[in-house]
């Protein structure tokens, strides 16, 4: 990245954090369009929620596909979310648990412990304690 973009970026986080959406978007939506996975990871938050911008199911499931699609582990398992719950695109468990292992591949706890959950309670998969257990204990339980 360039120094500007360098600093687009660092801004857009800040505002991100401190709660300070529109500004994040101003800052982060360019980024985004130009391929950045965690600023296309974070406008489809503010999307998905309506933080800074009108909500748009539409676009916070474009911008998450596309961050999921780049390999961004986070995105990866706000997809899996978004099929598991059925928000912003139908609800789909077999894609729900592509996404979560895709993420988990890559050590993302959160969606250790999701998959370790649907398997313990048998929600979208067949119940399976023993898996479920392997992945509470890959994530650290």
């Amino acid at each position: 990245m360039s120094d500007d973009l360098d600093m687009d970026y660092s801004s857009g986080l800040a505002a991100f954090e401190a709660k300070n959406f529109a500004q994040a978007m101003m800052f982060l939506s360019p980024l985004a369009e130009a391929g950045n996975a965690d600023a296309m990871h974070r406008c489809a938050i503010m999307y998905q929620n309506g933080l800074g911008i009108v909500q748009s199911d539409e676009r916070a499931y474009e911008m998450m596909q596309k961050s999921a699609d780049a390999g961004f582990s986070l995105a990866q398992h706000g997809l899996g979310f978004m099929y598991m719950t059925g928000e912003c695109v139908d609800q789909d468990y077999a894609k729900a648990i592509e996404w979560f292992e895709k993420a988990a591949a890559q050590g993302l706890v959160g969606s250790l412990t999701t998959l370790a959950m649907m398997y313990e309670e048998g929600n979208g998969v067949e119940k399976d304690p023993a898996k479920a257990k392997e992945l509470y204990a890959k994530a650290g339980f």
